[in-house]
């Protein structure tokens, strides 16, 4: 009896060294296989909890195409699994909000900077310390910057370009490094509800809390050098990764929007077998008006990280002296939570990711031009104490995963294990103890996401590689970090 039947889900076997499949034939109401790229010990963890069941629901959604995905990382989220792809097909395929994710156009940033890990020297605690010093953590907490009216809405329209124009914010290549240049077309205020309006007010440059992030690393590994020197990475660099997004803002464009679709999908005619997953066709009125808004909070999104990449010189200034905090460059920024219509196999479609990030390959005319001869890079952090890894995205990715690749190590625990196992001092302890700097001003939170809590990046890594959706370019490991 295989992993997944002894957890069990049956129906799904092995179809490839790392791919695992159930068929169409499983349920009467799937339209597509599920499919989970993963290894044998992975599936098992996987088949642990819902995730592979709300796979098997996405699978059900009208107009979806290839399969439903589920990269290696994937565990039980809203609706969709977190770790899940659809592609819909226009002009009568659904989106969902599900898809989406409250934390819409949650997304990595990472910064390096012009100095190794060794000429920073003894700075690392007091580079981490003034990092929180300057960045608002933890749920509530406002930023500096507070936008009204059309200069808010001018940063849902625009993104971080908007920021740099008006208030020196970033620089041009921030900017060209960051995926769709940091502006989903299509946005419109008008879409957006006041209480995200309320919401978002004074949260741009702020952090949040949860699985949020700011981590000062150093680069143990290059593994591609061709790649690594075009991204601009050398061994023992120093570099800074950003994980945050769209805050409360986002997660109330998506409340607002799964309660406005499940009020119509009976007009549609559509049926799902779980209420989270909630759509409407892409091209009905509730479709467009939820792509509006999400383009919204994506664009808010680039700008909360271009914000907290600008604390983040500011910190690196005050530190380790203007001359190092001018050097510092973007080598990209990714979004992982977000649904994007794109060209796959000559067809228009909406690919929604949910905890999972692009990763299109050498030559593809979406990707900035410096990267363009090796391709994309793709960030796939792992969680304190543990690896991340820079990876570039493949060609195979294109025709295995619409371009996608996995966004993390993905929980294995709740958060409620984690402390079952771990108090947050014995955790601070045991990551100080190993001269990793921590800044977090919740306990529990800390406790919440600690490295056991997650699956083991490496392995997660090594699946992506084996699958052919993105390739190793080089692997951080942490000095500090600030967590909300």
């Amino acid at each position: 009896m295989s992993d997944v039947a002894q957890a069990g889900v049956r129906g799904f076997r092995q179809v490839y060294e790392v791919v695992w499949e159930l068929a169409t034939e499983a349920r009467s109401d799937m339209r597509v296989p599920a499919r989970v790229f993963a290894d044998r010990e992975l599936i098992g963890q996987i088949a642990a909890d819902r995730s592979l069941e709300q796979l098997q629901n996405v699978a059900t959604l009208p107009g979806i195409t290839g399969a439903a995905l589920a990269m290696p990382d994937i565990h039980q989220g809203y609706g969709f699994p977190v770790g899940g792809v659809a592609a819909t097909e226009l002009p009568d395929g659904v989106v969902s909000p599900g898809g989406v994710g409250y934390d819409i156009n949650c997304g990595v940033r990472l910064l390096a900077l012009p100095l190794t890990a060794g000429e920073m020297g003894g700075r690392t605690e007091a580079l981490v310390h003034e990092i929180s010093r300057r960045v608002p953590v933890g749920t509530g907490h406002g930023g500096t910057l507070k936008l009204k009216g059309q200069a808010f809405d001018r940063v849902l329209v625009q993104g971080p370009r908007i920021l740099l124009a008006e208030h020196g914010i970033g620089t041009v290549e921030d900017v060209e490094h960051t995926e769709s240049e940091g502006c989903l077309e299509g946005a419109d205020p008008g879409a957006v509800s006041e209480r995200a309006r309320v919401r978002g007010a004074d949260q741009l440059g702020t952090l949040g809390s949860g699985n949020h992030f700011l981590e000062v690393q150093r680069v143990a590994k290059v593994l591609d050098p061709r790649a690594a020197e075009v991204f601009g990475l050398r061994r023992e660099q120093v570099t800074v990764l950003i994980h945050s997004g769209s805050r409360g803002f986002g997660h109330q464009v998506c409340s607002d929007y799964v309660r406005a679709m499940d009020a119509v999908q009976a007009r549609y005619h559509i049926s799902v077998p779980d209420r989270e997953l909630a759509c409407a066709p892409l091209s009905s009125p509730e479709g467009r008006r939820y792509l509006e808004a999400m383009a919204c909070a994506a664009n808010f999104a680039w700008g909360n990280r271009a914000l907290l990449a600008h604390r983040v010189r500011e910190s690196i200034a005050a530190i380790l002296g203007p001359s190092v905090a001018e050097g510092t460059r973007q080598v990209y920024d990714v979004a992982h939570n977000v649904a994007k219509l794109e060209t796959h196999h000559g067809r228009t479609l909406c690919v929604h990711r949910k905890g999972a990030t692009r990763a299109f390959p050498a030559g593809s005319p979406e990707i900035p031009n410096a990267f363009r001869d090796v391709g994309q890079p793709v960030f796939i952090p792992g969680s304190m104490g543990t690896s991340s890894f820079v990876l570039v995205g493949l060609p195979e990715a294109m025709e295995r995963s619409f371009g996608t690749t996995c966004h993390g190590a993905g929980r294995r625990m709740s958060r409620t294990g984690a402390r079952r196992k771990i108090t947050g001092a014995e955790l601070r302890h045991h990551l100080e103890a190993r001269g990793i700097a921590v800044r977090c001003p919740s306990n529990r939170g800390l406790a919440e996401e600690a490295p056991f809590a997650y699956k083991d990046v490496e392995r997660v890594v090594a699946v992506v590689e084996r699958a052919g959706l993105a390739g190793r370019v080089a692997q951080l490991v942490p000095l500090g970090v600030v967590k909300g």
